[in-house]
């Protein structure tokens, strides 16, 4: 579905990704786990057409969308759930989900609705709150209800578990399982790394912009001495903004 080729994005004269190739099947979960600064939001913000790439190509279901601007890549069918969610606070959760569901149809719209309430029944009983009174771990849930309003083929997650209590990340890597059960294609940039490879299909592991190791999700977990040299002692990569 999913296809990068040899990805350079920079930030004026620093290279933050370099060369980066990776592909992402239909009905995979594939996590890109390093340390902080490694690139795995670049490169998800890259493929979401918020940053232009200074080389290299990008094509979903054999189109190639390389640089093509974010409502483009929305109608191409991708969605993005960014990082610290940045839901419209002041909105009620079913006004955040309708906003985001404007360019469907009124029936369309209705049957997502009824669908998102179905996922994350805290939604349905705040449906009428300010989002800005939600829970850390209510607002993920929003924000990611939110970008299936699209109806995406491809959804791209970027630190879905940052900052929140660990029951709450138990909430969200459910969430996870049940996307993937429905056989949703999803990215997911992760910083309880160990836990989201030992879920995933397949992983990339990104350090200083480019990939040094990838495989199936559970043969990356159980490497001790990938975590060491690439990824860090622990599971939790840390809470800072990877750039």
């Amino acid at each position: 579905m999913l296809a990068v080729d040899g990805l350079t994005t920079r930030y004026g004269a620093i290279t933050a990704l370099h060369a980066v190739s990776l592909h992402v099947d239909s009905g995979e979960l594939v996590a890109l786990v390093g340390p902080n600064g490694a690139g795995k939001t670049t490169l998800l913000y890259t493929v979401a057409g918020l940053l232009r790439p200074a080389a290299g190509r990008v094509t979903l279901d054999g189109g190639d969308v390389t640089g093509k601007d974010p409502a483009t890549l929305v109608d191409a069918g991708l969605a993005l759930v960014p990082e610290r969610r940045r839901i419209f606070r002041d909105l009620t959760v079913e006004e955040n989900l309708r906003l985001a569901g404007i360019t469907a149809s009124t029936a369309e719209r209705r049957q997502r609705l009824g669908e998102a309430k179905a996922l994350v029944p805290v939604l349905d009983a705040k449906w009428h709150t300010s989002a800005g009174y939600l829970s850390g771990g209510e607002a993920q849930q929003l924000a990611v209800a939110r970008a299936l309003m699209s109806d995406p083929r491809l959804l791209l997650l970027d630190e879905p578990t940052l900052g929140l209590a660990p029951k709450l990340v138990d909430v969200i890597f459910e969430l996870l399982v049940t996307l993937r059960g429905q056989g949703r294609t999803i990215v997911v940039v992760e910083q309880n790394a160990r836990r989201a490879l030992e879920l995933a299909d397949r992983g990339y592991v990104l350090r200083t912009g480019r990939i040094v190791a990838a495989g199936p999700g559970a043969a990356l977990a159980a490497r001790a001495d990938l975590f060491a040299a690439f990824v860090g002692v622990g599971a939790d990569l840390g809470e800072e903004a990877d750039r």
